[in-house]
């Protein structure tokens, strides 16, 4: 076995890993670079590597910096099968389509031929069969089986056993547990080698208690000064936790009954999807409505918003501020001293929320210079990503079998560090890969 790190090395987005076992080579994830500018552009290149001789793509979970570049794959020829759970595919063609419409904006900006079309995510579905949780799957002369990663619904850590027996596990992105909806996450299977992630690899998250508290104070101070609560959300698993916990919060009184502006069409329709697969949630879930929930699909509704007298609570993409329609409330809010900027979630290097949360005082948004006056705040509890005291314990179960583990997706300090602490805890020999080299197993 030999493993090449395509993306996802000393970086969170862009996950892309090519595992050969004899003559059979699966890709795992085939993500969508995000961040800078210059980042992005790394999205237009060629593929390294003949596409047409991967046998099998398998998807750990839908986020964009994960499948981002799938239609690409197909656009260039790939004739293979894509796995993932079914809720997985299903978001997946939401995420795809939404994601090629702002593909094509920037590269109609740009001048450029646009990555791909609807007909490239159609080609894509075609393909992409939807596998349950612990049933193996044979591609050539490996053996893959998905488990429960806990992160978003239906995100699965990936696990290859070769010909010779060798097990390597690529844990995609594990949960922030216990996640509100989806329950815990599986503790890692037995593996002679492991990719796991680190966007959170040096930092603690907030409890759940705390990060509650944090949101009530944020909404309480927000209200109190008739100012708008602006949260940029990612459409999936953030979007649904965080109605879930409004729901509850205005329930028992904990905070003002205000409206909450779900103004996202890919969370809306992401939301119909978690109805689907009650059986991938908790028991007991809640069931996405509430009174004060006012949906917006159209963009007429969209617009009357701005129309409806403050205090509110808006709630849109993108997570990172870098695209949807979180921008035109940011445009008009974030000049206004009563109002407050929240991210609940990580905000890549390079992005508007970054920018926004590093303190500049001026951002440029649809090519106005605009002036950041409202406050602004954090909540890192929010994140769907494990912590890194998380992290460690889940790599602790595999501490006997592991003979080296790769420290991915994350930003070189994080990963760095989490490596660290894993040669200095379980003495494992856990390492940063290099960018585009390949590892012999």
């Amino acid at each position: 076995m030999k493993i090449t790190f395509f993306g996802g090395a000393s970086e969170v987005t862009g996950a892309n890993y090519i595992l050969e076992s004899g003559a059979t080579r699966i890709m795992v994830d085939c993500g969508l670079h995000q961040g800078s500018s210059a980042r992005e552009e790394t999205n237009w290149a060629e593929f390294a590597y003949d596409v047409t001789k991967i046998d099998a793509l398998f998807v750990t979970h839908p986020h964009i910096d994960h499948i981002g570049r799938v239609p690409l794959l197909m656009k260039r020829g790939f004739r293979g099968k894509i796995y993932s759970t079914p809720p997985a595919r299903e978001a997946a063609h939401e995420l795809l389509l939404d994601s090629e419409h702002l593909l094509f904006g920037i590269a109609d900006r740009a001048g450029i031929e646009p990555l791909y079309g609807p007909e490239d995510v159609m080609r894509a579905m075609s393909v992409w069969k939807g596998v349950e949780y612990y049933r193996p799957v044979t591609v050539g002369d490996c053996t893959v089986t998905l488990y429960n990663a806990g992160h978003v619904l239906g995100s699965s850590s990936v696990l290859v056993q070769g010909a010779d027996g060798k097990r390597i596990l690529f844990s995609g992105d594990l949960g922030n547990n216990p996640a509100p909806l989806l329950g815990g996450k599986d503790m890692m299977p037995d593996a002679d080698y492991c990719l796991i992630e680190s966007a959170y690899g040096n930092r603690i998250h907030e409890d759940l208690a705390h990060r509650r508290e944090l949101l009530e104070d944020a909404i309480e101070d927000t209200v109190k000064n008739g100012g708008v609560l602006m949260i940029p959300t990612f459409a999936l698993e953030r979007t649904q936790e965080l109605l879930a916990e409004l729901d509850d919060l205005i329930e028992s009184g904990r905070i003002p009954s205000v409206p909450v502006y779900m103004d996202s069409p890919l969370a809306i329709r992401l939301t119909e999807i978690y109805k689907k697969y009650p059986d991938y949630l908790k028991a007991g879930t809640f069931d996405f409505h509430f009174k004060e929930l006012h949906i917006t699909s159209t963009t007429e509704q969209s617009k009357a918003i701005n129309r409806a007298p403050a205090p509110k609570i808006v709630i849109a993409g993108s997570g990172m501020s870098n695209g949807g329609r979180i921008l035109h409330h940011e445009k008009n809010y974030l000049p206004d001293p009563k109002s407050m900027f929240l991210a609940i979630g990580y905000q890549a290097e390079g992005t508007l929320g970054r920018r926004i949360l590093d303190g500049e005082k001026t951002v440029r948004i649809f090519s106005e210079d605009i002036p950041v006056r409202c406050k602004v705040r954090a909540i890192g509890g929010y994140s769907a990503h494990a912590d890194q005291k998380q992290l460690l314990e889940w790599i602790a179960t595999g501490r006997d079998t592991l003979k080296r583990v790769f420290v991915v997706q994350g930003e070189n300090e994080a990963s760095t560090a989490l490596a660290q602490k894993m040669r200095d805890e379980f003495a494992l020999n856990a390492i940063v890969p290099e960018a585009g080299k390949t590892y012999e197993l």
